[in-house]
């Protein structure tokens, strides 16, 4: 993984610890998604290019899985990302 882990899991309180160790997942996946699209803009390989833009297409699929159980687990997150639309929509209008 390219970044840190953000905070020492081991310190995380038990009520916690799964929903932080879901967003851990998630910031590799994104990190993941990012080096292997950045490798495929670089690349003069149309095969090597094909197999990374297909391995971060992959990564989105696990960003998908973790976000579903973080979603199932936390339900302020829920309340949030649906906050977070909701202001995107009155911004632009829609």
């Amino acid at each position: 993984m390219m970044s840190n882990i953000p905070m020492d899991l081991g310190k995380v309180n038990k009520e916690n610890l799964d929903r932080e160790i879901l967003r851990v997942g998630i910031i590799a996946e994104l990190d993941a998604i990012n080096l292997y699209e950045q490798m495929a803009a670089m690349t003069d390989k149309e095969d090597i290019r094909k197999i990374l833009l297909e391995i971060a297409k992959e990564e989105k699929t696990h960003v998908g899985e973790f976000q579903t159980l973080l979603l199932a687990a936390d339900e302020e997150q829920v309340k949030e990302l649906e906050n977070g639309k909701n202001e995107v929509e009155k911004e632009l209008g829609d």
